[in-house]
């Protein structure tokens, strides 16, 4: 069933890049993503005006500047100090009944008491030239109105945690001004999943698509708890011309028993088989490809490949973000031509070796 489309929650298919301020960046990429016919898992947004209903309601505006008025980006412990009081803040009050009961009824919409992953989407994250990824909270394997609910209201408190805090003071980005937007979408089973960079994230080389894979829940990756198997594909012939494979001795797994996720160890015969099909690696880059070429710049695609889905469909894409390392360094200066005619003659006259200035 489709999500209601109210002032506190929007299906994704309702997303479009006229919404970036009201569901921020991670938001913004699933309903492009879904919009565009991308398998994308089902979910729906919190807007930001219900975090902004939030804030009004309990007055927790003028209480937040008070916090963090005069701070000094380099004194950490008074930034942490500040953080944690907001934060305890955020999560004593209750969300106001109107926007609650939007979050209630759409996550009731994508199935009966289903398991979700509640993740941040700040509206200054997923930007080009800001690197926000990885500042607010995500919470997997979330199940019940109740605790979907709850992960919400601490999304929003993550908005301050200490390095989210810390990162707007040191380039001067106003606390208040920057919203929050949580995602909450259906969880995936995944059977291996991982990052994708539609170029060489060592170099910069745009004919490059450079794939990290590992067993399980892309979390793992992302964290660096894993070394995972790393895939290089030729963006236009789509070939694989580099592999290492790794020992990937742990996966974060969704145990139904527990009602959420649990970190267990590969065994051996696992541990350092290629944890991707080299047809799996190929449709991974065209994933990453077609995405880059919908955004029109390189990409940082997360995506997992769900292990309840038959082949050929159980393909997903997470998210997809700009690149943000690449994209800030400066274009490098063109190298002065070689001077035409006479001058060029004479020029190479003085000069056998042909060396240019």
């Amino acid at each position: 069933m489709k999500v209601e489309r109210t002032p506190y929650t929007l299906d994704f298919s309702d997303i479009t890049e006229n919404d970036h301020a009201r569901v921020g960046g991670k938001c913004a990429s699933l309903g492009i993503m879904t919009r565009a016919g991308v398998a994308v898992p089902l979910g729906f947004a919190v807007t930001t005006d219900a975090f902004a209903a939030m804030l009004d309601h309990h007055g927790l505006r003028d209480e937040i500047e008070r916090h963090l008025v005069g701070l000094d980006a380099s004194d950490l412990d008074s930034i942490d100090r500040a953080a944690q009081a907001i934060r305890i803040r955020i999560r004593s009050h209750r969300i106001p009944k109107e926007a609650e009961t939007a979050i209630r009824n759409a996550y009731t919409a994508l199935g009966d008491n289903i398991a979700v992953a509640v993740r941040s989407s700040a509206t200054a994250e997923d930007l080009p030239d800001a690197s926000f990824a990885g500042q607010q909270d995500t919470y997997l394997w979330v199940r019940g109105a109740d605790d979907v609910v709850e992960k919400v209201r601490d999304c929003w408190a993550s908005l301050f945690t200490t390095r989210a805090v810390a990162y707007r003071e040191k380039n001067a980005i106003p606390h208040i001004d920057v919203l929050m937007s949580v995602g909450v979408q259906k969880m995936v089973n995944a059977r291996v999943a991982g990052v994708a960079m539609t170029l060489d994230p060592n170099t910069g080389d745009r004919t490059r698509i450079v794939i990290d894979a590992s067993w399980g829940l892309g979390e793992m990756v992302v964290s660096g708890v894993v070394t995972p198997d790393n895939f290089t594909v030729e963006k236009v012939l789509e070939e694989i011309v580099a592999r290492k494979i790794s020992d990937k001795h742990v996966e974060l797994v969704g145990d139904a028993e527990v009602g959420g996720t649990v970190e267990r160890e590969v065994e051996a015969e696992r541990r350092m088989k290629q944890c991707l099909s080299d047809a799996e690696v190929l449709d991974v880059a065209r994933l990453a490809k077609r995405l880059e070429r919908q955004s029109k710049c390189p990409q940082d695609v997360e995506w997992a490949i769900d292990a309840d889905l038959p082949d050929g469909q159980n393909l997903l894409a997470l998210q997809s973000r700009p690149e943000t390392v690449w994209s800030r360094r400066k274009k490098a200066q063109p190298k002065k031509p070689l001077t035409d005619g006479l001058m060029g003659i004479v020029t190479t006259l003085n000069n056998p070796l042909g060396s240019r200035n």
